[in-house]
Formats: C-alpha cells, structure tokens, sequence
C-alpha cells in the first residue's frame, strides 16, 4: 500500500514530537489529509474524517493514565477503522451447501481470486469446487482448470459452450453430486469500466439460475474511487453482496477503492495482496489500520505462522522472542524458514506491532531465495554453543562456519548483521508494547 506508507512515518513523528499538543495535532492532520488525498481517497471524505478527528483530539480529554499525544494516536486509529469499513465481516458460509458467484470487470483477477478462495475455505476443513462460466475469454477454462488441479479442488467446465447459464446450472448439479459444500463459480468479466450494465445483466441472468447464496464483486484496487460507482451499483442491484478487492499489495490507490467501498454499505470480505494462491486474507479493518499506522498486527502474523506445518514451535518461538525481546540463532532459523513461506520479509515485519514504525534498509528486506538458502547452511554449520549465544562467533570461528557451509567470511558476516539488527528490533517491540497497552490495543496489536 504504497499510498499509504507515509502513515506510519507520520504517527511516529507524532509520538516524538516535542510540539505543542494542539500545533502538533494540527500538522498531523494536514500532513494527514495529503496523504490519504494522495493515496486517492475522496477529498470530501478526507475532510469529514480530519475534522472528526480534530473535534475529537481537541474537545474530548484521554482516560487518565494516558498521554495526550498516545490518545490521539487513538482517535486516529478509531476514525479509520470506521472509514474503512468498521467491524470484521463473518467469512464462513452460513449453511451448507454454500454457493457463492464471482462477478468483476476483466482484469481484476477474478478467476485468480477464484482459486484463492477455493483454497482458502479447503483450508478452513471445507470441500470446495470451481466452475467456470467464462465463454468469452479462451484461456478461463484452461487457467481455472490449472488452478483447480493446483490445490487438489474439483472443476466444472464446458470447453467451447456458448452457454453459460447451462453450464451454471449443469455444473452446480455436477458440484453437488460430488459432494461440495463450498461451490465457486467464476462469471465472465467486461474489457473496462463503463460496461458494467452488460456484467450485472449477466450476473442477475446466472442468479436466477442458479440462486447463489452469495454473490461476491471482484475489484481491481487500482480503481480507486471508480470503485464506490460499481460497488454501488451492484449492491443496488443485488440484496446479498460482499466485496474482495485484489492487487492490494502495489498501489496507491488501494485507499480509495476501500474507503469507496465502504461508503456504498457494501462490506468487504476478503483482499488479495499478491500473486500467489496464498496471497490472500480476510479484509478486518481494524488489523489493516493497526498496520497501516505502523501499530502492527501480531494476531495476523500468528495466525499465518499457525498455518506452517512446524507453527506450534515456532509460534512459542515468536512469542517467547516477542515478549523477552531476546533471539537466538534457532529462532532466527526458524523464522528464515517461514518467511520462505510467507512471502516478502516487508510483508512479514508489518505484521509485526512496532516493527513497522521502524525505518528499515530496503537491502535488509530484499532476502532473496538464494540468500535465505546460504544463511540456512550458515546456521546448519554452527555449534550448540553458538547457535544459542551468537556473540562469542569469532573471525576464527567464521572461518570454520564458511567453509563447513561453502560460503565465504563475508555470508557469515552478513548473517551475523542480520541477526543483530533483529535483536534490536525485538528491543524496540519490547518497548512499544507499553505504549499499544495503553491505547487498548492489546486484541490487535498483541500486546
């Protein structure tokens, strides 16, 4: 979310300013208003959310215990939440057989987000099936088919029918037969924004059909504020609507297509953040705020290490390290091994409750495969001893570790400076808890 990173540098500014309380206030709100105006919220909601939070900073008085500059921090954090959306939407079917149609214009990543969801729910212990409706684009069937095989899901498809409401039909029949209590089925998208009427004529045509339990709009988060005319319109169009917003993960405008949505009512479900199968997570605006602010998510981040298959050690690691702030060179193993999994350590360490305040060096982030792999081998060729207390790893010792890993003084080096930058980190976690604590943000921040 680039749009929105400057958020997190704006409230540690905040929280070290030595400013006036109302001159301070006041800087961050125009600073505030840039920012999300830059990430493509509408301007006239920007200036409704500042002015709540201006009114609410300066008439109301924090609870005692509590700084001014920490209540503020606060109150930015409430008036978000509710700007994008307020509370969590329930993500689990509400009775079984559950059948849910994706609709979206053409290149929003439908038929990808239909795999995501397909795994998603398979591994929440349901049985998922996909169908393809898709007679106009030729590569639908193959690609959903690919996917569909990918995680182990069964496929419905017609290659070559023109018929799509048939095959919704015939292919919701099929679905049951089989046992499916998780049926998807991927809709045909438009070429662009302005022939979203032929996309809800279709989208009402296969309802009718097929009476889904749910109907859920796929939407690019590179509309922006595009995307509150479409969520309007198709939640005008249909009583059960849910929203997942895709590609998340790179633009600036994925402000302006959230608070968008949530301005038609329509609730959001689900948004993907990147282009693999996992890539993809239930929309809790409280956690996105938390995270976007820089305050962190560690509920998140648990709840994707639950996930790994060595999740139960790992998870007593992290919360260990969490809370003592102390890491050795096992856990800093451990967590290498699942960062593999979880996708890009930025990523991973926005999770992370007072991580993401921190300024971090763009070359400590970018930990590519390989390198992960020469750490792992760095790490596989110490000792007892210096897995448990790194400090004592000599030039000498280094030598030895190199060449018993195939790696040069320099890899070992490296590691070794990743680990202490690590440690400080943990540190400065230690530190902020206090501060989380205080604004009763234990639930989301973790602490």
């Amino acid at each position: 979310m680039k749009g929105l990173e400057k958020l997190k540098e704006l409230v540690a500014g905040f929280l070290r300013s030595n400013q006036p309380y109302r001159k301070a206030v006041n800087s961050f709100i125009k600073e505030l208003q840039k920012t999300l105006i830059k990430a493509d919220v509408n301007v006239r909601v920007v200036l409704e959310l500042t002015k709540k939070i201006r009114e609410k900073a300066l008439e109301s008085e924090p609870p005692p215990g509590v700084l001014k500059n920490e209540w503020f921090v606060k109150v930015v954090y409430d008036c978000l939440t509710e700007l994008f959306g307020g509370e969590a939407v329930n993500t689990l079917p509400k009775k079984l057989p559950w059948i849910i149609m994706l609709v979206g214009i053409q290149g929003s990543g439908k038929t990808t987000t239909a795999g995501k969801l397909a795994l998603y729910y398979k591994k929440k212990g349901y049985r998922p099936g996909l169908i393809t409706t898709d007679t106009y684009r030729p590569a639908a069937y193959e690609q959903l088919l690919q996917i569909s095989k990918a995680i182990g899901v069964p496929f419905y498809g017609e290659k070559g029918s023109k018929d799509p409401v048939g095959i919704a039909v015939r292919g919701v029949k099929e679905m049951l037969r089989r046992n499916v209590n998780v049926v998807i089925v991927d809709t045909a998208g438009r070429h662009g924004y302005g022939e979203e009427k032929a996309l809800l004529d279709e989208m009402e045509a296969l309802a009718k059909a097929i009476k889904p339990d749910e109907v859920m709009l796929v939407i690019d988060a590179y509309m922006g504020q595009k995307a509150y005319d479409l969520a309007r319109r198709f939640h005008e169009r249909t009583p059960i609507g849910s929203i997942i917003i895709t590609k998340l993960d790179g633009t600036a405008k994925g402000g302006g297509a959230i608070s968008a949505v949530a301005a038609t009512g329509a609730r959001i479900k689900f948004v993907g953040d990147g282009e693999k199968l996992e890539d993809f997570e239930e929309f809790n605006p409280k956690r996105f705020v938390a995270r976007i602010l820089g305050l962190g998510d560690l509920e998140s981040l648990l709840e994707k290490f639950k996930a790994l298959e060595e999740s139960k050690e790992l998870q007593k690691r992290l919360e260990k390290a969490m809370v003592t702030g102390k890491l050795t060179m096992r856990d800093l193993y451990a967590q290498i091994k699942s960062i593999r999994k979880l996708g890009p350590l930025r990523k991973v360490l926005q999770l992370i409750p007072g991580l993401s305040m921190i300024t971090l060096e763009d070359d400590m982030l970018r930990m590519s495969e390989r390198k992960m792999d020469k750490w792992l081998h760095i790490i596989e060729s110490m000792t007892y001893e210096e897995l448990d207390n790194p400090s004592i790893i000599d030039r000498k010792r280094m030598r030895r570790i190199a060449i018993g890993s195939g790696t040069t003084v320099e890899d070992v080096k490296e590691l070794l400076n990743y680990y202490e930058m690590t440690k400080r980190m943990l540190r400065d976690i230690k530190r902020r808890r206090g501060l989380l604590r205080k604004l009763g943000l234990e639930g989301i921040g973790g602490a």
